[in-house]
């Protein structure tokens, strides 16, 4: 049990340093960089397609691109045939900020889980399924909020 809650230790901790490091390099937090990555890849994305992308409420995304519009990383567009559409996209500053930012835009969570087989990812989630039932966590909504 102890080498667990060491390894645990070790993933929080890893988590946000690599958060203050995404910081301090790019000006914006780890999930804005993924949110930006995601525009990148899928320019023209709705705010709903981008909730979906990130795992996360639509308006958390809805607040996570107020602040990234803020900063001019983004620009909505209404400009199609149904104003209540809105379109995603990346600005010129936006770009910049991806030229600087680490390789693995979803984080360091994601960059070391994609590279684990099928069946170790179902063991790891089944084994952290168990730990939060054990726990008496049962709030689904809190797996679509960001760490």
């Amino acid at each position: 049990m102890r080498d667990v809650l060491q390894q645990l230790r070790v993933l929080f901790r890893s988590i946000q340093a690599h958060s203050r490091w995404v910081e301090k390099q790019c000006g914006v937090s780890a999930a804005q960089l993924w949110a930006l990555w995601e525009l990148h890849n899928a320019p023209g994305m709705r705010v709903s397609d981008l909730s979906r992308a990130l795992s996360v409420h639509q308006s958390t995304a809805s607040n996570m691109l107020d602040k990234l519009e803020e900063k001019h990383l983004i620009r909505r567009d209404r400009s199609g045939r149904d104003q209540r559409v809105v379109r995603l996209y990346l600005t010129e500053a936006g770009e910049a900020v991806l030229a600087r930012a680490p390789e693995h835009g979803q984080g360091a969570i994601m960059g070391a889980l994609v590279k684990l087989p099928d069946e170790v990812l179902d063991d790891l989630t089944d084994g952290l399924a168990r730990v939060i039932t054990e726990m008496g966590m049962h709030d689904s909504n809190d797996r679509m909020k960001p760490i």
